[in-house]
């Protein structure tokens, strides 16, 4: 794709009134149709998002020699693989150190009690008490784990007594693999036909913002997430190795959330230290966390950003979350996957419109009235002095 895009011509002329209110008609009449077709796009937005983060991976096998059938083949494959370990292996390890949490939770509140209330109380004069109410707590969990069962209970009564619903989700999940596969065969295909549709006056701007969008998105998705999985394998590899039983369990929480800055290192190292000071009692297994995290730090700056992000401008963390959510609140979970895109081709669209206001005639009158105004004093001045010296 962006081989592509960087043969096409630069951008043309602006776009008369009657484009700009057709391209926004066009904008509305997909959101329309992708608002009333969301309960089916699931596996369609799941497959394209799919495709997309593998179709880079198929041009460079293609580079080395291989057809593009055979490299769709691999990359499936390894993609497959990935998915398929993941689910069989991270999430029932996943699940049991939840399980083990909810029944330690006690152990920790009893070390709030009484290691961290009196040092918080003698230290900082803080006082805690009843800050963490044993039975307020456990009944809250009971309560919530019922509603939780509630929901659950009801949520498969109402699948069993419908047998289309049933086999409506083994459908849009077995249709994932295959809309993936297509995806990735015929991306560049895609893309083509989509710019050969393009009208020629717009075609220069139209696809200098794709392939700007395709950077941040690319930045996000194929550099930031990269950086994410990796941080989030130092940290349970390494909490493992120094004996943290909820490893997997603060690893990836930790990996997860450090696409906002400093986040995800905070609470990560919070959460281990908490964990290691209730299981171990002592300053070595604190001493190795702070290892492990400082280990993540610096394979981060010096590491993995610079190789899979770089300098490319990425999503804001702001702009990420609040995507995802107004996404879900919009259209479900089509929305979570297009979100992300969306915002990308905003922001874009948005420092294009900056861009332009920049070079615009009104930002130049402006600054040249600015600059008329500061020159008039000096000039002013300049005229006085002749009349000021003595003849």
């Amino acid at each position: 794709m962006t081989d592509t895009v960087n043969q096409l011509p630069p951008p043309s002329g602006g776009m008369t009134d009657r484009t700009k209110l057709q391209l926004i008609l066009l904008i509305s009449l997909i959101g329309i149709v992708v608002y009333l077709l969301a309960p089916i796009l699931t596996p369609f937005a799941v497959a394209a998002l799919l495709g997309y983060l593998g179709d880079p991976l198929v041009d460079r096998l293609e580079e080395r020699g291989f057809s593009r059938t055979t490299s769709v083949v691999l990359v499936f494959v390894a993609m497959s693989l990935v998915i398929i370990l993941v689910l069989l292996l991270l999430v029932p390890i996943l699940e049991a150190q939840i399980s083990q949490l909810v029944r330690d939770l006690p152990r920790y509140v009893e070390w709030f009690r009484t290691r961290l209330e009196p040092l918080l109380a003698q230290t900082f004069g803080i006082q805690t008490e009843g800050l963490l109410d044993l039975s307020h707590i456990t009944g809250m969990l009971k309560e919530h784990w019922q509603a939780a069962g509630g929901f659950a209970a009801s949520a498969v009564a109402s699948v069993s007594k419908s047998g289309l619903a049933v086999v409506a989700w083994l459908i849009n999940l077995a249709l994932i693999p295959v809309l993936t596969f297509y995806f990735l065969r015929d991306w560049d295909g895609f893309i083509a036909r989509v710019s050969e549709v393009i009208p020629r006056s717009l075609s220069g701007t139209v696809t200098g913002l794709a392939y700007q969008s395709d950077q941040v998105l690319g930045g996000f998705l194929r550099g930031q997430l990269l950086v994410m999985a990796s941080l989030a394998t130092i940290y349970t590899v390494g909490l493992w190795l120094v004996g943290i039983d909820y490893a997997l369990l603060i690893g990836m929480g930790a990996g997860l959330v450090s696409f906002i800055p400093y986040l995800g290192t905070i609470t990560g190292l919070v959460a281990g230290l908490v964990a290691a000071l209730v299981q171990h009692h002592d300053i070595l297994h604190v001493a190795l966390v702070l290892m492990v995290f400082g280990i993540g730090q610096v394979a981060e700056g010096f590491v993995l950003t610079p190789k899979l992000v770089g300098d490319r401008i990425g999503l804001h963390p702001v702009v990420v979350i609040f995507a995802i959510m107004a996404g879900g609140q919009l259209f479900g979970f089509v929305g979570v996957l297009l979100g992300l895109p969306i915002a990308a081709i905003v922001m874009v669209i948005l420092r294009h419109l900056h861009e332009r206001y920049l070079q615009s005639e009104l930002y130049g009158q402006s600054e040249g009235c600015s600059e008329d105004a500061d020159a008039a004093p000096a000039d002013n001045s300049e005229a006085e002095t002749p009349d000021s010296s003595p003849t």
